[in-house]
């Protein structure tokens, strides 16, 4: 919703760069930022402080300068309609002040558009996968693994609502040596339960859920060398019903033992053999990736022919590109850092640029309940699940509190607080929100017209409300540019303490109609963005609580 008045104020910064001498090499380096406090203007250029140490002066001396270039510009151009002033302010920030006329029109735009004032073209149909989650299928999804779902999931919902054409997919690692021993555990739980008494290595898998497929592959008479394959089979139900109660659907599951059998793996070997980029050494087959700034070469084909996990994770990702997805998005656990550098060298190997791959390190989640940690499950006796969290607290908060760090940040995660229904509750504050203006806005005897005088609205809660509500493309846009939907929850907070704060201070069913109307309009315009972030959280939207 900013985007049209920021683009032509950065515009106008840019032209008189270039008319000082000054551009450089700064073309991109021109932002506009929101203020975190509104006493310092609507939008605000740190551009002074970038360019004080090329140009030896100080920052503030700078600014002052290009201020006052911006207003012999401003006077000329149609922008003087909209911006009051230019300022410097603080270490040499440029400060722009806007008139109301402008957040009043931006406002009526999503009353009378709804939903779709606020969706945006940036992403201009660009394909892009997301590849999330991926859990080997040996057992129920874990925190760890439902973070990296809610945190996938809205991630696509973000991208696809600001223009992206987004798919969402599962790799699906269902052969090699973790199946095998996911059958054997099962095998040795069999006879177990037949009287048999024997060892049972550490390195098996040991939660009860092995009982109970023991039990149904007993009951289907499957053989012994099936017992992986249906134990496998029989957890992957599990798990997509799992994420199908959490909100999360995936377009793609994609199996690694297809992609063995479809000779993918050999032609994309092929492709690098003739790039030059494979050679062979100590009888096995290696991986020329320090060409491309990994720390040591890697092997793929060990000497005894087996292959490593590059192997197929090489092929994968180039088959990624071959489907025509023009970025990768993978969502990983932080286990996995080591190797975004060897698979950033294979997609550069095959011609891809290196930043056409975006993998973001999903850090862990620890479980609390009244602020001690949760260290076993009550249930498996190995890890907090999913369905725990889900049967406890409910999608809506799981997902919420799951969102609402950083990815990069370890999550505490606290059932009790998520169960609270009170403002000390996140997902339970905005929800409120929402439904109290469902309430207002049902009991109103007054219908929203189109000649609304919104100019009406003068006190700074009504104003700030507003302009917390052109926000909200900055932040999806911020979401994008870190791959990580944390800024939405702290946005859809923020903009709900808003709402509370002006519901308390200020009557919305005034005597004064007009006034009436213009506040019925401005809780409207937070209803419909409340309504829209929680969709894209997904989480309900509630009309009463």
């Amino acid at each position: 919703m900013n985007k049209d008045i920021q683009e032509e104020l950065i515009d106008l910064v840019r032209h008189c760069l270039t008319d000082l001498g000054w551009l450089a090499d700064f073309v991109e380096k021109i932002s506009l930022d929101l203020p975190t406090d509104n006493r310092f203007g609507d939008f605000s250029t740190n551009i002074a402080l970038k360019l004080s140490k090329l140009l030896k002066r100080p920052p503030q001396a700078i600014a002052a300068e290009l201020v006052v270039s911006l207003q012999q510009k401003l006077a000329k151009s149609e922008l003087k309609a909209l911006v009051t002033q230019i300022k410097v302010e603080g270490v040499g920030f440029i400060n722009f002040y806007l008139k109301e006329n402008y957040f009043y029109d931006k406002l009526k735009v999503i009353i009378t558009q709804g939903k779709t004032a606020l969706k945006s073209n940036v992403g201009a149909g660009r394909k892009v996968l997301i590849e999330f989650v991926s859990a080997n299928p040996t057992g129920s999804l874990s925190v760890a693994h439902a973070r990296q779902a809610a945190v996938g999931d809205c991630l696509a919902n973000i991208l696809f609502f600001i223009g992206f054409d987004v798919q969402r997919e599962y790799y699906l690692n269902d052969e090699g040596n973790q199946i095998n021993i996911l059958g054997a555990s099962v095998d040795l739980r069999l006879k177990e339960l037949k009287g048999q008494k024997n060892e049972f290595p550490e390195n098996y898998y040991q939660g009860d859920y092995i009982y109970d497929i023991a039990r149904e592959a007993d009951k289907q008479k499957i053989k012994d060398i099936d017992l992986g394959n249906f134990a496998a089979d029989y957890i992957l139900k599990i798990i997509k019903q799992e994420l199908i109660d959490f909100g999360v659907n995936f377009d793609c599951w994609y199996s690694q033992k297809q992609l063995a059998k479809s000779g993918k793996i050999e032609q994309a070997f092929s492709r690098l053999k003739e790039k030059k980029f494979l050679y062979e050494q100590d009888g096995a087959l290696w991986f020329k990736s320090t060409a491309f700034g990994d720390d040591k070469d890697r092997v793929i084909i060990k000497s005894d022919g087996s292959q490593t996990y590059l192997a197929p994770d090489i092929a994968y990702h180039e088959d990624k590109f071959n489907r025509g997805f023009g970025w990768l998005i993978n969502l990983w656990g932080p286990d996995h850092h080591g190797y975004i550098n060897r698979i950033k060298a294979a997609i550069e190997a095959f011609g891809h640029k290196s930043d056409e791959l975006s993998v973001i390190i999903v850090q862990l989640a620890t479980i609390f309940r009244d602020g001690q940690p949760i260290q076993m499950s009550t249930r498996r006796g190995q890890y907090i699940t999913l369905r725990e969290v889900l049967d406890e607290v409910g999608a809506d908060a799981a997902r919420f509190f799951f969102l609402m760090r950083r990815t990069s940040s370890h999550l505490d995660f606290d059932l009790e607080v998520a169960k609270k229904q009170s403002a000390e509750n996140p997902v339970f504050y905005v929800q409120y929100a929402h439904a109290r203006i469902c309430s207002i806005l049902r009991s109103s005897p007054l219908e929203i017209g189109d000649d609304l005088n919104l100019a009406v609205l003068k006190e700074k809660e009504e104003l700030a409300l507003i302009k917390k509500l052109l926000e909200f493309d900055t932040t999806l846009n911020i979401c994008k540019a870190t791959c990580d939907p944390y800024m939405l929850t702290v946005y859809l907070q923020e903009l709900a303490e808003c709402f509370h704060k002006f519901y308390d201070l200020h009557r919305v069913l005034d005597q004064d109609e007009a006034l009436t109307a213009a506040r019925l309009a401005l809780i409207k315009g937070v209803k419909i963005v409340l309504a829209c972030g929680l969709e894209l959280l997904g989480i309900t939207q509630p009309e009463k609580m």
